[in-house]
């Protein structure tokens, strides 16, 4: 199968590509660095010419509701449209669990970019997930000084690796419209595991209230979910 990864150099974007590659799947990888605009939609014809199937995790780093809003309308409405011209017949999308829940800037994108995914003219695969092991170590290594601010959530993280696993299997699939969401092993708080990548290191970790949403089970699986295996400390232990 021909496939095509959205965000394919990002850090969840490589291991879609390793993994699509080890399950013997040709692989365009669509970024910026390779000549693609997602946002202005310059190359994607060329990019997506005899492709499959596109599996969209591209990214914008913001909290602005205005500049999410904005990045993943125009870069799903560009994608969608060169899609339909060249013949996709499966559009898989990577967004987040409890994304219809929590009122913050980034979320407000991911939720129009599912909107216009669901309603769009080629069969579309939704998978929600839980935020990655990874997003702690992101969290320490953004704030200077000794001293980080954890939000006050509780979530079920999950490897990044084994949402890249998914996000190939279900590519590999016909589409479902919204898949059963993937969820880590065990609940923990944001603070718990930035307090474990920290020890040894003189760091202070402190929570902050971000919204009752977050903090009280908001971004958890409100339902029937797939259970990743890796725990965050088997994680952290082979970093």
């Amino acid at each position: 199968m021909r496939m095509a990864v959205a965000g394919g150099t990002g850090w969840v974007g490589k291991l879609v590509v390793e993994q699509a590659r080890e399950r013997g799947h040709e692989v365009v990888v669509i970024s910026r660095s390779g000549g693609v605009d997602l946002v202005t939609g310059a190359g994607l014809d060329e990019a997506l010419r005899g492709v499959d199937v596109v599996i969209d995790v591209a990214n914008v780093t913001t909290l602005s509701r205005k500049a999410s809003v904005a990045f993943f309308e125009a870069e799903t409405r560009n994608l969608l449209a060169a899609e339909e011209r060249a013949g996709v017949r499966h559009h898989v999308l990577l967004s987040i669990v409890g994304v219809d829940r929590v009122d913050s800037g980034y979320y407000f994108g991911k939720r129009r970019q599912e909107e216009l995914a669901l309603a769009g003219p080629i069969p579309v695969t939704l998978l929600r997930v839980t935020q990655f092991h990874e997003f702690a170590a992101q969290m320490l290594a953004q704030m200077p000084g000794p001293v980080k601010v954890a939000p006050r959530m509780v979530s079920r993280p999950v490897a990044a690796a084994e949402v890249a696993a998914e996000l190939v299997r279900l590519a590999e699939g016909p589409a479902q419209g919204r898949a059963t969401e993937l969820a880590g092993p065990e609940e923990l708080t944001m603070a718990s595991m930035m307090r474990r990548l920290a020890k040894g290191k003189g760091q202070l970790v402190l929570t902050v209230p971000v919204g009752k949403a977050m903090a009280n089970g908001g971004v958890l699986p409100a339902g029937d979910f797939h259970r990743g295996k890796i725990t965050f400390e088997q994680w952290a232990a082979s970093r």
